[in-house]
C-alpha cells in the first residue's frame, strides 16, 4: 500500500518507521512519474517488509527541498532514518529493487 507523504505526517510515516521507507517523489504533470507510478506500486505491494510513500512536489515543495529534489522522479531509500539510495529519472523494476 502506498501512503500519501505530506509534511505533517512526515516524522511518523518516514523518520519514525520501524521498516524502510521508498519515497517517491512526482508530480501529476510528469510523463516520466506516469511511467513509473505502476511499478512503484507493484513495489509496494510485493514488498510488504517496505512502506512506501508518495511525495507530491507540488502539494509538499519544503519536503522536495529537504530532500533536495531537482528532477522527478526521484526515488530516495531511506533506512533506519538513512538515506541508503536516490534514483533520478524513470528507472525499471529491477533496478528498483536492487536498493532495496
Amino acid at each position: 500500500m502506498e501512503i500519501a507523504i505530506t509534511k505533517a505526517n512526515f516524522e511518523a510515516e518516514v523518520k519514525n518507521s520501524d521498516k524502510p521507507v521508498l519515497l517517491d517523489f512526482w508530480a501529476t504533470w510528469c510523463g516520466p512519474c506516469k511511467m513509473i507510478a505502476p511499478i512503484v506500486a507493484e513495489i509496494a505491494e510485493e514488498h510488504p517488509e517496505i512502506k512506501v510513500g508518495k511525495v507530491n512536489v507540488d502539494d509538499e515543495g519544503e519536503l522536495a527541498a529537504q530532500f533536495g529534489i531537482n528532477s522527478i522522479p526521484t526515488l530516495v531509500y531511506i533506512k533506519s532514518g538513512v538515506i541508503e539510495e536516490v534514483l533520478i529519472g524513470y528507472r525499471p523494476k529491477a533496478e528498483i529493487e536492487k536498493i532495496l
